[in-house]
């Protein structure tokens, strides 16, 4: 197990980090950061990933191990690897090494920790056998993340106010993992001409993020089937008529996430009708970026986004009415169901494990409209925040042809003129949004949006990757 130097620029800031909780809370805090898990036999196991919490304040990827925040101070609670692990794992840091690397006040071994539960509060964490390690030791149930109570939930709280917005030690993280994300999509387009199925490209865009040292910050998203959104099949061949949806993000070893989608013709050009519904969904993404300052509502940038489709698909003939009207009665979901986007930081969907305690500000509640429910984020703009911007267009069978949704849009659809759109399956853009004092930063800016551009990243000209 190999670390990267901690530098007195990260120290700083997760020392900053410990002290702006310590000025939150007035209880200790007890975070695990996770074990491995197992994989048909023990010695087999997934990637292990630290708890986003834990790494928030401890800022290195450790395993079983716990930390004691109290009153700006940490004590680290990790044990030093058996002696025989060397034979498979070569030497490790010791205790006091690892303590030295994060600033730790104070290190011990985890057999020390129980004198250290009293009135401690936690976040529970994702695997069952450290949430069960977890309950034991505080001796009381822990619900999962998105429901804590007492203390927890006021710890979930100072976090959530903490994590909402990101110190220059993050962004510092965040650049790197938009910039190799940006440079493995200009790899996946680059390959597009000589790929013979879907994982060609992946693994040409993979590639390039491990190239780098990095891992994926979730299951890539490599498809001609772009209206399965979570799509993680990747046997489908390569046809020329197709459109290629590639949601990519490379994840530094610190845990910071990049999150792009481009969405690029096999052949290198878009059809007329691809082109078409393509510049629809470019118009809602660079209408949404355009609008978005400190204090602009993230739901009213949803709305914008759904307006500014429902327009293009008038203009287009799909849809008939007025736009305001349609995005009233939620015509738009037909095409784009899902939300504008969602935080990025620790987590590509940041703090998502909390739920709407992170991703709606105090007060407000999920909407039950057909156009809203799937919004993840729905706060006030600050800056430090990330955000991504995610307009799309899709056409599912199963809300299309859904029989109440066919009575509900008889007379806003125009059926047949939408059968002429037929091979444009799914469409998404999305950057990672930056917001600054006075307006944006987009920190994926290095890839281009426009489809001409696109066209000439498939065919191999302009391409300059890093």
């Amino acid at each position: 197990m190999e670390y990267s130097p901690n530098t007195d620029f990260l120290a700083l800031a997760l020392r900053q980090r410990r002290q702006k909780l310590a000025n939150l809370i007035n209880f200790p805090v007890l975070l695990w950061s996770g074990g491995k898990i197992s994989r048909n036999y023990p010695a087999n196991t997934f990637p292990f990933r630290a708890s986003s919490h834990f790494l928030y304040f401890a800022g290195l990827p450790l395993e079983n191990a716990v930390i004691y925040l109290k009153d700006g101070k940490l004590e680290l609670f990790i044990d030093n690897a058996h002696p025989s692990k060397t034979l498979w794992q070569g030497e490790t840091p010791k205790r006091e090494e690892i303590a030295n690397r994060i600033g730790a006040d104070a290190a011990f071994p985890l057999s020390d920790l129980e004198s250290r539960v009293r009135n401690a509060a936690t976040i529970a964490v994702q695997d069952y056998s450290t949430l069960l390690q977890q309950s034991q030791l505080l001796d009381r149930p822990l619900p999962i993340a998105k429901s804590p109570n007492g203390i927890d939930l006021e710890l979930t709280k100072a976090i959530i106010s903490l994590r909402l917005t990101h110190d220059r030690a993050a962004l510092a993280e965040l650049r790197q993992a938009t910039a190799v994300t940006v440079e493995a999509h200009k790899a996946g387009m680059a390959a597009t001409s000589k790929a013979k199925n879907e994982a060609g490209i992946r693994a040409a865009m993979e590639s390039k993020i491990i190239t780098e040292n990095m891992t994926f910050a979730y299951p890539s998203i490599v498809t001609t089937r772009g209206e399965i959104l979570h799509n993680e099949h990747y046997h489908h061949p390569l046809q020329k008529g197709d459109l290629l949806l590639a949601d990519v993000g490379a994840e530094t070893a610190m845990g910071w996430a990049g999150d792009v989608t481009r969405t690029w013709p096999i052949s290198g050009k878009f059809s007329p009708t691809q082109r078409a519904i393509y510049d629809v969904v470019l118009a809602a993404h660079d209408a949404c970026i355009a609008k978005m300052l400190p204090g602009v509502e993230y739901v009213d940038i949803h709305l914008l986004a759904a307006q500014v489709i429902a327009e293009g698909l008038v203009d287009l003939g799909i849809l008939q009415g007025q736009p305001d009207d349609l995005v009233e009665m939620d015509a738009h979901a037909l095409f784009f169901v899902h939300g504008i986007g969602h935080l990025i930081g620790l987590d590509v969907h940041d703090m998502e494990d909390f739920g709407d305690l992170a991703g709606y500000q105090e007060g407000r509640v999920r909407s039950n409209r057909f156009g809203l429910n799937y919004l993840r984020l729905n706060r006030t703009l600050q800056p430090g925040m990330l955000v991504s911007i995610e307009p799309g267009f899709y056409q599912v069978s199963g809300i299309l042809n859904s029989q109440k949704n066919r009575l509900k849009y008889q007379n806003v659809v125009n059926w047949d003129k939408l059968e002429q759109f037929a091979d444009v399956r799914g469409i998404r853009i999305e950057d990672d949004v930056l917001i600054t004092e006075t307006g944006t930063e987009v920190l994926t800016a290095n890839l281009p949006t426009h489809a001409e551009e696109i066209e000439q990243l498939v065919n191999g000209c302009g391409i300059e990757i890093k």
